[in-house]
């Protein structure tokens, strides 16, 4: 029983063992199938591939204008990263005969109870956040800087925004590259890895720090806790996408660094970094961090190790 990738047993091989005795054939395979560092470089290339080639038909379509924030682009920009990643694991779940769903997006329980809870603990995050550091004199609300309809139609984009901005970056860094390094190295070296990956990408954003991509490492980390314990990544897709649409668009703060435009109130943080997060933003706050052990401890209690041996899958 392979005991790290997401709690789950190795599958049963369809094939006949391959003879790896050898150079170069212990460089490239490892019993009867390809390395997981080699399978995890195919599936990369095969995602950036597509990505090009989506962001190239999208940008003949759409036409952006360098800095200038297009919210049609950006959207459908988001969408066709995660398609990319999910077709790319699609690929490589053929070439090596298993289901897609068992990279962490399994179909059965899509949008389901985890999903929901998910989207509960990420409200929760955001509202205690925002709360301590109001409480503490370093957030004001400010006036509405939208209204009427304005409200409903922006609430709308950003939250189905970052419903596919939670898909593409859970599955992309937790899913299939997940699973696969998990079964090279182990599921937490694995996650540790991949979430200062995910850390490591914000970096790129405007405004982002080092202590905000700590945050963003952390919080990495939770959700891979999340996924070992369920056994998806239904659970932090929810919590991902609301923490992010309430940062963003309800209390109009700095999200990674970035401010984007057409949010709620003409909100300001003010105080010592330590306090708001300074310009990374909140999740740079030493609040969240504190927030964030308190959630795996919670999470702990509601999904107890045994848990991982309820989620997996009998071998037939």
């Amino acid at each position: 029983m392979h005991e790290d990738n997401f709690g789950t047993p190795r599958e049963v091989e369809r094939t006949s063992p391959r003879q790896t005795s050898g150079f170069p054939s212990n460089l490239f395979f490892n019993e009867a199938r390809l390395r997981a560092g080699w399978r995890l470089l195919i599936y990369i290339a095969i995602f950036f591939v597509l990505l090009a080639v989506s962001m190239f038909l999208l940008g003949l379509f759409f036409r952006p204008t360098r800095g200038v924030f297009s919210p049609s682009f950006q959207f459908f920009g988001e969408l066709a990263s995660f398609l990319a990643a999910f077709l790319a694991a699609w690929i490589m779940s053929h070439i090596e005969q298993r289901p897609a769903g068992i990279y962490g997006l399994p179909a059965r329980g899509a949008f389901g109870k985890q999903f929901w809870l998910g989207g509960l603990f990420g409200f929760l995050q955001i509202l205690a956040l925002m709360g301590l550091i109001a409480a503490f004199g370093g957030y004001s609300f400010g006036s509405l800087a939208e209204h009427g309809l304005a409200i409903a139609k922006w609430a709308l984009f950003w939250g189905v925004f970052f419903v596919v901005v939670g898909l593409f970056e859970e599955f992309f860094f937790r899913g299939y590259a997940l699973y696969t390094l998990a079964e090279g190295i182990g599921f937490w070296p694995a996650a540790v890895l991949l979430s200062v990956s995910f850390g490591a990408v914000h970096l790129q954003n405007p405004g982002e720090g080092w202590v905000g991509v700590a945050g963003v490492v952390f919080v990495g980390l939770f959700w891979s806790f999340t996924l070992k314990r369920t056994g998806s990544l239904w659970f932090a897709f929810g919590m991902h996408a609301t923490f992010d649409f309430g940062e963003t668009f309800l209390f109009s703060v700095p999200d990674s660094g970035m401010v984007f435009p057409d949010h709620l109130s003409s909100a300001t943080l003010h105080g010592p970094n330590w306090l708001t997060g300074g310009s990374p933003g909140p999740e740079g706050s030493v609040f969240d961090f504190l927030i964030l052990a308190v959630f795996f401890f919670v999470f702990d209690r509601l999904y107890p190790a045994r848990q991982e041996l309820r989620n997996m899958p009998t071998i037939p």
